[in-house]
């Protein structure tokens, strides 16, 4: 007798502000892929380029489900993260994935972290440009491979988790595994929130695994790293090392 085992259902939670003309490219992307059961939930924070009605329009006729939360305004990553992630388990995703609106996460990649998550012991799986394999655009300002390569260096150092690409935030998480790190809880924005995430991982004695990925450098658009976001970033580890919550 053949037993078939249905495949997850994984929803991909995708922040977005004044990302218009990425948006629709990467919904294409996502469903070239053929992955059964895919559906993208948009989590806009009242993007004044009209990325919110983009959105709604692929609700309403893009190539695999979309759906939209709108939020009246944009306080950060963390918030937007911890919103969309809340709603994709309520609908009862089976895998969440986190990623990128501005096409630098290949979406090629994605088979092969969901591949990962349910062939081994991971409890997340993350698309990392810093295993072998894994590369950053030629594009890339050399400021900017200096600042990530010191970020991850500095986080690893401080909180020891082991994983080479520690502030990356294209990963694909089993649901119970968000439940068990208490995802709703965390308070952090920015890479810092994909740290903390990481950290709460770590903690809990679960298993990170990376997958190769090439980042791209964004076409369109402007990056949101703050001044703000660097801060945080910086403080994060020492607050996590010393179990002091961030308010």
């Amino acid at each position: 007798m053949t037993v078939e085992v249905s495949s997850p259902r994984i929803t991909v939670v995708v922040p977005t502000y004044n990302e218009r003309e990425n948006l629709p490219k990467l919904v294409d992307s996502l469903a070239g892929l053929g992955l059964p059961d895919l559906r993208v939930l948009v989590v806009d924070d009242n993007s004044p380029d009209g990325t919110g009605e983009v959105a709604d329009g692929l609700a309403a006729d893009g190539p695999v489900p979309v759906e939209v939360l709108h939020r009246t305004e944009k306080d950060g990553l963390g918030r937007a993260y911890v919103a969309g992630i809340g709603k994709a388990l309520d609908g009862g995703a089976d895998v969440v994935v986190q990623m990128d609106a501005d096409l630098s996460h290949p979406a090629s990649a994605l088979p092969a972290m969901v591949r990962a998550l349910s062939d081994s012991d991971a409890a997340v799986v993350i698309g990392s440009r810093y295993v072998a394999g894994g590369s950053v655009a030629g594009e890339w300002p050399w400021h900017r491979k200096l600042l990530s390569a010191w970020a991850n260096f500095y986080v690893n150092a401080i909180l020891r988790l082991r994983v080479k690409d520690a502030t990356a935030g294209f990963k694909a998480w089993h649901a119970a595994t968000l439940r068990k790190i208490d995802f709703a809880s965390v308070r952090s924005n920015g890479y810092a929130f994909q740290v903390e995430m990481n950290h709460r991982t770590v903690k809990h004695g679960m298993r990170i695994v990376e997958v190769p990925i090439r980042f791209e450098e964004r076409v369109v658009g402007s990056s949101k790293m703050s001044f703000a976001v660097q801060l945080e970033s910086a403080l994060m580890p020492w607050k996590l090392l010393f179990g002091k919550e961030l308010s």
